[in-house]
């Protein structure tokens, strides 16, 4: 499939987001660790997330549909069922990773494997904490997917992580959960804290100190608790990032959620002197959520700091769009954890930004980019990374002539409904972005 795009004279719209990737993930599989029953709503329509939701019912978890987007599980206790069958996480690394943390505590063995950009993942560091609390883990050469879980009989560890990862964060406390004794975590910079305040919500205790230790006592048992999952961030970015690109915008995007983890690209839109208002601020099972609205601004160069990255990691690619337009250069450091993404993001940044006619330069982790780009029309091919197709075409709304954005199913892994969007906001011709097979 491809997108076809023409200049969008104005993006105009309102969009009630659709359910944030990470909480949806953790939303089924916490529950289906849990005792209880709990109602999903709002969840991500997304593949990556229904992959996670099909291997919680193979797990032996109830899961019944409830309507559009929402789901009523009902946990399995702690205990899930032997499966002879491989896992098939498709691209989802969050699927993966989260799921190997959730069956280090089974006396089964397990085997998880993925699609051809999955198997090209580094999975050594969900490896090391999940063998220091007892789990034994196999992996293809260069601790890579497939990957294989010999779990059980879990003890309590203490792990310092190399890497700021929510990922690695959570694999680690739903090993932790089911261990024997105290257990303690702790990561260079604060990632995503999803996981210590959904299962704080669920009745789980742990406790985190002034040096960044997290603190969690085993074995403990999470009770089922329904969530309406807050609108993506993730998602709703590119939304935000057309309303601020394209002259006489405006965009609204209601039930985003904001915590406080996830909020750096609202920052640093801020500093960059772009309009993003934040409405109506309320939570939701311990997640802040507001209604966001963006509209044309001249924008500024920006310097991101590598402390910065871990609260805004998926934004890096709509970021670097908005970068190309500003009126002075912009410098984003700290970028090594995008060469492990769907693609090498780094690579794919500076390569989507020379396309469209942006100068800009890869020195070690730091990318440059020029700003006051004139965009131009072109072919772009994300390889498979949804993000980069998704900012592809929001520069190809502010490039001069019809661009072409090459294999865009991948788009469905996370937001299914965005072409359909993006043409209802787009004021130009009816066809500003037309799909083909």
């Amino acid at each position: 499939m491809e997108y076809r795009i023409k200049p969008a004279r104005k993006f105009r719209g309102r969009w009630e987001a659709g359910g944030d990737k990470s909480l949806t993930h953790r939303a089924f599989l916490f529950n289906a660790m849990a005792e209880g029953e709990a109602l999903i709503s709002n969840a991500s329509g997304g593949d990556d997330c229904a992959r996670t939701r099909i291997i919680v019912e193979m797990l032996g978890a109830e899961v019944t549909a409830n309507g559009r987007h929402q789901w009523r599980v009902r946990g399995c206790a702690g205990s899930f069922k032997a499966v002879d069958e491989v896992f098939d996480c498709g691209n989802s690394g969050t699927t993966m990773r989260l799921t190997a943390g959730l069956l280090a505590s089974q006396a089964h063995s397990y085997e998880l494997d993925g699609d051809e950009s999955l198997r090209g993942r580094p999975m050594e560091r969900i490896k090391a904490p999940l063998e220091l609390l007892g789990a034994k883990v196999e992996l293809a050469d260069g601790g890579k997917p497939p990957f294989k879980i010999h779990g059980g009989g879990l003890k309590a560890g203490k792990y310092e992580s190399p890497v700021a990862s929510a990922q690695v964060k959570s694999a680690f406390l739903l090993g932790a959960l089911r261990a024997q004794g105290d257990s303690s975590f702790r990561e260079p910079a604060l990632s995503r804290d999803h996981s210590e305040r959904i299962l704080g919500s669920m009745g789980v205790k742990m406790t985190q100190d002034l040096d960044g230790w997290l603190h969690i006592s085993g074995p403990q048992l999470p009770m089922a608790k329904s969530i309406i999952v807050p609108g993506d961030i993730s998602s709703s970015a590119f939304l935000l990032a057309a309303g601020l690109l394209i002259e006489g915008s405006n965009v609204v995007v209601k039930n985003v959620g904001v915590n406080p983890t996830r909020t750096g690209l609202l920052k640093v839109v801020e500093r960059m002197g772009g309009k993003i208002a934040v409405y109506h601020p309320r939570e939701e099972l311990g997640e802040p959520v507001a209604d966001l609205l963006a509209q044309f601004s001249v924008l500024k160069g920006v310097e991101l700091l590598p402390e910065e990255i871990p609260s805004l990691i998926d934004e890096i690619p709509i970021l670097a769009a908005l970068a190309s337009q500003a009126e002075t250069a912009s410098e984003f450091h700290g970028l090594a954890e995008l060469r492990h993404k769907e693609s090498d993001r780094l690579e794919a940044c500076q390569r989507m930004l020379e396309a469209f006619g942006t100068e800009s330069s890869v020195l070690g982790d730091t990318l440059r980019i020029e700003g006051r780009a004139r965009l131009r029309s072109c072919e772009f091919d994300p390889i498979g990374d949804h993000r980069m197709a998704m900012a592809a075409t929001i520069l190809a709304l502010c490039a001069k002539g019809e661009s072409r954005i090459l294999n865009t199913d991948c788009v469905a892994t996370s937001f299914p409904e965005f072409p359909s969007i993006i043409r209802r906001m787009s004021v130009n011709a009816l066809e500003s972005v037309e799909v083909s097979s």
